[in-house]
């Protein structure tokens, strides 16, 4: 459903494979897919910026742990979406480049992360990445119920389970932090 409203549809391409393969291989890709697999490339992009940041601007070691750990696993899905989007045919044409959406990581934020440190970065990092797992887990399911093509559908599915655990990892660090200082004054 939240593919449908990107207005996304873009047509499979052909070049660089025969005729037959091209069609086989585009024709088990529906609209939701490739709509899906645009979408995802520059969220992760944008996400994957924003956490290459926090070797440098970070307070916290354990925050900047999991942006090290979300970056390594932003890299990853970003390889595997970019193959899923080869296999379907269509180019990369970016429809979302400059855009600012839901979860995705806005060029006000990466520009604000840019020039702050410490715990003011901290919470721009996990702030944005709060939003951006909440979307991407979302988009991951409406691609599960109305994608066609494997390939992205086990994607799909792998990217869900991993943003319900960065989350989780997330709400650690954020109890971490709030039981922090009532630890202390006992």
């Amino acid at each position: 459903m939240a593919l449908l409203v990107v207005g996304c549809s873009a047509q499979p391409a052909t070049s660089g494979t025969s005729p037959g393969a091209a069609a086989s291989q585009a024709s088990a890709f529906n609209p939701t897919d490739t709509a899906w697999i645009l979408l995802m490339i520059p969220m992760a992009e944008r996400a994957r910026q924003l956490t290459d940041l926090a070797p440098s601007r970070s307070a916290d070691p354990a925050v900047a742990t999991v942006a090290m750990e979300t970056s390594a696993t932003l890299r990853e899905d970003l390889r595997r979406l970019r193959a899923a989007l080869k296999l379907s045919g269509v180019p990369d044409t970016r429809p979302h480049e400059g855009h600012n959406m839901p979860g995705m990581v806005g060029l006000d934020t990466l520009d604000k992360a840019a020039v702050t440190k410490g715990r003011a970065f901290d919470r721009i990092l996990t702030d944005a990445l709060r939003a951006h797992f909440t979307q991407s887990r979302m988009l991951c399911v409406g691609e599960q119920n109305q994608g066609r093509a494997d390939e992205p559908k086990k994607l799909a599915a792998a990217m869900a389970k991993s943003t319900s655990q960065q989350l989780s990892e997330l709400d650690e660090l954020g109890a971490a932090r709030s039981a922090g200082p009532v630890a202390r004054s006992r």
